[in-house]
């Protein structure tokens, strides 16, 4: 079943009914502006950058043939029948991408990296999400994998690379198709210089980048009626082609012409590859861009529009090759018929940022899930639409983009050396995503392995073969996607690495609940009204910060939550599924732990209603508790035991509690609150000066009811006083630092590496949208 972002699955009736019908084709009219920009620009560069260099001494007709036949079969055999039908069935939840694959596999295999991984979050509902709920006997290949930790670490790598090439497809797409674009005008009477084309170049990219912060929407509806247009031109433009110049260029689609064009050219001909395969760039944002369409509705855009426009028109140019074997240069802009020229130029200038805009939006997007995986800095992260989920914009790599393609566009001043590296960005996603295909096959399909392994011995010769091309050209251009991808697998792996090392150091020194037991439920100091809310990425147990509260504060919060935002295997995860509630102390302690859950697409939002879903999280989870003897059979065995999800749904029912007076902190004078006059002006101040930061202030009182368990009862009156009397959140700050006895590289690494990038990056409280006011940081100092 084929299921899009926010619409429900639906049923093989419903899929009949003309609502359903409807309804794809408006996401794949939609489709046009966002997914195919990118693959129907590349009839701008790809016959220009196939007849570079060697194969130029082979130009004949017979020659010009069986490239197009190249063409022809490249676009039938990757996009058509790759990704058209079959790629595009492996959506994880109407999500599509490598991550989305790796995600897929993470869930049916055990083969996550992701630290605090717990067994409730396989309850989740996005996490059962696959085509078989049967239990099936382990294979033998994923029991091996599963077995071998370095296996799941290289196919982490594997993911990686992929994410990183496309991070060069987001620096190397809008450097190719404007100055492709631009070079229309050299066929002028105008006669341009190169130095003034690429000054226009530039200065569209430019404007291209320093848009980026309005967000897509905001020019979505023109993205549609541009790619449209574009696609009626150079379908038209093609048909002329072909019946002007040469007709019988329609033979061509026969594989024969493959088969003479390597015969005749040999070795120039197989180099060509690298730019035969410019004809299928962008076909990864099919799979990639699935979240905001519907399978079907890609399908009937590719097949019906994208597919017969781009034949048509690579067929036509052939045509007029084939009578004009000196104009492969400016091959694109030389067939276009002189009364029509200019018209077009505009339609592919327009196009090529259009198909550059979904590049980079795409860039953003992967950098994202990067972060949720932990192999990223903290970015800030802008959602820049309220109706479209998932579009964002990071500002950090938006320039960083802007940089690279300004300084690659002129660098090389050549689109020629550009597809060179394009093509080998292009190719090295493709050829990633068959492997994790073919894994998918197996372990989330529950295939044989002999189904899979007719699908990866194909698809990988065929693109072998485009990739051994591109390899070849690394001289001529193809170092700079293996240089940027390079740069950016440093980055990742020195933050991932980081990071896990500071993880362990906290699991090998969680504080011994036996010695807060001994402490009594005071823990030996003065516990103050208020809720310290102590933040932590473990899962489970108390974080060694918390001893150096308790050894060295004379007084502390009456109510605890020890708090852990986390990200699980799944596209995202609903708000009613969001908070994972448990005690950590028996009750006399009033110290909780709450987990907030997190896709890897999903977006935190500071909607500053955080404290208030917590308190009602909590409160539902003290009464769930009291209800349900099963769930803990007596008040001191519920140490650090079961988490319960909490759904907001059933909240508003079964709680006690009474919510009222929805205020901003200003002006809310109806709460009495223990905080100082002092501490009341402070944050007053704070306010003004940060307006978008207020936080909603929500009084909460208990219902006279006389059926609620007096422990119960007193439990909710404390919570509900500390939450008056103010909340903090407590944090660390952290310095990672590497062992005395560590070695020189893994000392380069923590201490010039991940300390460079922690103290450059986004800070964790920034990140979280934790209010400067009431944050607490305490200092400690981690030996990894």
């Amino acid at each position: 079943m084929e299921q899009g972002s926010g619409f429900a699955t639906s049923s093989p009736a419903s899929q009949l009914s003309g609502a359903y019908l409807t309804r794809n084709l408006l996401l794949a009219y939609q489709s046009f502006g966002v997914v195919y920009g990118d693959l129907s620009t590349s009839p701008l560069y790809v016959y220009s950058s196939t007849f570079a260099g060697k194969l130029l001494t082979h130009r004949t007709e017979e020659v010009v043939f069986g490239a197009f036949s190249l063409i022809f079969w490249t676009l039938t055999l990757i996009p058509l029948l790759k990704y058209v039908f079959i790629v595009l069935s492996a959506d994880d939840n109407g999500e599509g991408g490598t991550f989305a694959l790796y995600s897929l596999l993470c869930r049916h295999a055990k083969l996550s990296l992701l630290p605090n991984q717990q067994a409730a979050d396989e309850e989740l509902s996005a996490y059962k999400y696959g085509p078989s709920s049967h239990v099936v006997a382990p294979s033998p290949l994923k029991r091996f994998l599963e077995r071998h930790k370095t296996l799941r670490m290289v196919l982490l790598l594997v993911v990686l690379f992929g994410a990183c090439m496309v991070i060069g497809d987001g620096v190397l797409t809008p450097a190719i198709s404007v100055l492709s674009s631009v070079s229309g005008l050299k066929v002028t009477e105008a006669k341009l210089s190169n130095g003034t084309l690429l000054l226009i170049a530039c200065v569209i990219l430019v404007g291209l980048f320093a848009l980026q912060h309005c967000g897509t929407h905001k020019v979505a509806f023109m993205f549609a009626p541009i790619v449209i247009i574009w696609l009626l031109s150079i379908f038209s433009i093609g048909l002329y082609n072909i019946i002007r110049w040469n007709p019988s260029i329609v033979r061509a689609i026969s594989p024969h012409y493959v088969i003479k064009f390597l015969r005749v050219t040999g070795k120039d001909g197989w180099l060509s590859l690298g730019g035969v395969l410019l004809a299928i760039t962008g076909t990864e944002a099919m799979f990639a861009d699935l979240g905001h369409f519907t399978a079907l509705s890609i399908r009937l855009a590719f097949v019906f529009i994208i597919y017969p426009c781009l034949v048509v028109q690579y067929m036509g140019q052939a045509a007029f090759l084939s009578k004009n074997l000196h104009l492969f240069p400016n091959s694109f802009y030389d067939s276009i018929p002189e009364p029509v020229f200019w018209p077009v130029f505009i339609i592919a200038t327009l196009a090529a940022i259009v198909g550059s805009q979904a590049v980079i939006t795409a860039t953003f997007s992967i950098v994202k899930q990067c972060h949720a995986l932990g192999c990223f800095p903290r970015v800030k992260v802008v959602h820049t639409s309220k109706h479209i989920y998932g579009q964002i914009y990071i500002p950090e790599i938006n320039w960083i983009l802007m940089i690279l393609t300004l300084s690659i566009t002129i660098g090389f001043q050549d689109t020629t050396m550009i597809g060179n590296a394009y093509g080998l960005a292009c190719m090295t996603v493709m050829f990633t995503t068959t492997f994790l295909m073919a894994l998918v096959i197996v372990f989330v399909w529950q295939k044989s392995i002999l189904l899979a392994a007719p699908f990866i011995i194909f698809f990988w010769s065929v693109e072998a073969a485009y990739l051994s091309a591109a390899i070849i050209k690394v001289p001529q251009g193809g170092w700079v996607p293996l240089v940027l991808s390079a740069f950016f697998m440093i980055v990742m792996f020195v933050w991932h690495y980081g990071t896990r090392k500071k993880y362990n150091f906290d699991l090998h020194n969680k504080v011994s609940l036996k010695w807060l037991l001994g402490l009594g439920p005071s823990l030996g100091i003065v516990r103050v009204p208020g809720i310290g809310l102590i933040y932590s990425e473990l899962a489970t147990g108390v974080p060694a910060i918390f001893s150096h509260f308790v050894t060295n504060l004379p007084a502390f919060h009456k109510v605890l939550v020890f708090v852990c935002v986390k990200s699980v295997p799944v596209p995202y995860v609903s708000p009613e599924e969001r908070f994972l509630i448990g005690r950590v102390c028996p009750r006399p302690y009033r110290m909780y732990r709450c987990i907030v859950r997190y896709g890897y697409k999903d977006i935190q939002k500071d909607d500053g209603d955080f404290e208030n879903q917590l308190i009602l999280n909590i409160a539902e989870f003290i009464q769930m508790e009291a209800e349900e003897p099963q769930f803990s059979s007596s008040e001191n065995s519920s140490i650090d035991g079961r988490m319960a999800v909490i759904s907001t749904r059933s909240i508003q029912s079964n709680l006690s509690f009474i919510v009222s007076g929805h205020e901003e902190v200003g002006t809310s004078n109806s709460i009495h609150s223990s905080k100082s006059a002092t501490l009341h002006s402070l944050r007053s101040a704070y306010e003004d000066e940060n307006p978008q930061l207020r936080r909603r202030q929500v009084q909460f009182q208990l219902s006279p009811s006389p059926s609620i368990d007096p422990r119960v009862r007193e439990e909710l009156m404390d919570l509900i006083q500390a939450k008056e009397a103010g909340v903090a959140y407590i944090m660390g700050h952290s310095y990672v630092k590497a062992r005395r006895s560590s070695s020189y590289l893994k000392k380069l690494v923590i201490d010039i590496g991940y300390s460079f990038l922690r103290k450059n990056c986004r800070g964790p409280s920034v990140a979280l949208n934790i209010p400067h006011i009431s944050l607490i940081e305490v200092g400690m100092i981690y030996y990894v």
